[in-house]
């Protein structure tokens, strides 16, 4: 019988925070990955199947928090979450029914198949693949995006494949700098509605805003939350570096992961902006404006006329675009859009202004 449970996201690493059973030394916290592995293994090794309580009681992650005659249910919380952690690595996992105990889940025991779990005979992987392979798992682990990180070396690790080789220096790294993206990235992993206070451009105060985080995806050099606006009830995208003050999660309030790609959605809709935007700079000629711009143009738009080289630029952020062009100064014009032009006239004002306070 094949067991089929709702999906559950799964925790992130604070999970490892819940308190150990007393004893006169604490136990070293067991990594997500290192539990994941061992169960694995355990599972991979029993050909009648592990109970849920030898499980719990023998399996590295999950013994040192067991208690034989205490409470266990947030570790048997756990181990559902990791059984579906497991399967979305791709590996069959196996309920065995007691024949002689019918319908009780008690006694349930838990395999996997190894013939089913084996690769196919016609897949090997070359040294230059399995390096490129772990090197994939640490860029997104240096990124932050811990739940994908951890499936990847698990899979790596239960193949037989060894993640902690120093490959690191040859690795390039994806930090966020906003201090929002580790609990924007936890919040959505489990599930759960957040609070944060957000700053559009031209306002002077910032407005709270609710929402249930999709997708955290990099577009243009810049991250973008992909949410669920709750007041509005409609998809909204937000700029990372326009949140201001702390993400806090409200209590009580969860919502269920799509089962379609969210993260592709937003970086389907941040393109099709993109592409739909598009702004006719004059740049002039010989200047470090048409030198950058120009590298940026649609070759079939870029124009040479008396007064410079017009260029046209594609944009997903008005005011993103105008910081830019305000700081080439007298080197471009904007000709459209006319919000565009009016952004970076507010912008070389605002400059102007304060350079005259100051004389």
């Amino acid at each position: 019988m094949r067991d089929r449970i709702a999906h559950v996201p799964p925790l992130s690493d604070d999970s490892l925070a819940e308190p150990a059973p007393e004893s006169n030394s604490v136990p070293r916290a067991v990594t997500v990955e290192e539990r994941l592995f061992s169960l694995v293994l355990a599972l991979v090794a029993t050909e009648i199947g592990l109970t849920k309580g030898e499980i719990l009681a023998t399996v590295q992650g999950y013994r040192q928090r067991y208690s034989a005659s205490g409470n266990n249910a947030s570790l048997e919380r756990q181990f559902e979450r990791d059984k579906d952690d497991i399967r979305e690595l791709g590996i069959p996992l196996d309920v065995i029914e007691p024949p002689d105990d019918p319908g009780s889940n008690h006694n349930l025991r838990y395999r996997i198949p190894k013939g089913l779990y084996d690769l196919p005979a016609d897949v090997v992987f070359s040294p230059d693949d399995i390096m490129l392979l772990k090197l994939a798992a640490t860029v997104w682990r240096e990124g932050s995006l811990s739940a994908d990180s951890r499936r990847a070396l698990t899979k790596l690790n239960s193949l037989g494949i060894d993640s902690r080789d120093p490959v690191l220096g040859y690795a390039p790294l994806l930090r966020s700098r906003e201090a929002s993206f580790e609990p924007l990235n936890k919040a959505m992993d489990r599930g759960l509605v957040v609070s944060f206070a957000y700053l559009k451009p031209g306002e002077t105060e910032s407005h709270r805003r609710r929402v249930a985080p999709r997708a955290i995806v990099l577009h243009e050099g810049r991250w973008h939350l992909f949410a669920t606006d709750q007041a509005a009830a409609a998809p909204r995208t937000f700029l990372l570096s326009r949140i201001v003050g702390p993400v806090v999660t409200v209590p009580n309030a969860t919502f269920e992961r799509d089962a379609v790609d969210a993260a592709q959605d937003a970086l389907d809709g941040l393109a099709q902006l993109w592409m739909r935007q598009v702004a006719v700079i004059s740049v002039v000629r010989g200047s470090d404006a048409e030198v950058r711009l120009g590298k940026r143009s649609a070759p079939e738009t870029a124009l040479e006329s008396d007064a410079g080289t017009a260029v046209s630029l594609h944009y997903t952020d008005l005011n993103i675009l105008a910081d830019e062009l305000a700081g080439f100064g007298p080197e471009v014009f904007v000709v459209s859009p006319s919000a565009l032009r009016t952004a970076v006239r507010e912008r070389l004002t605002v400059v102007h202004n304060a350079h005259a306070d100051n004389s």
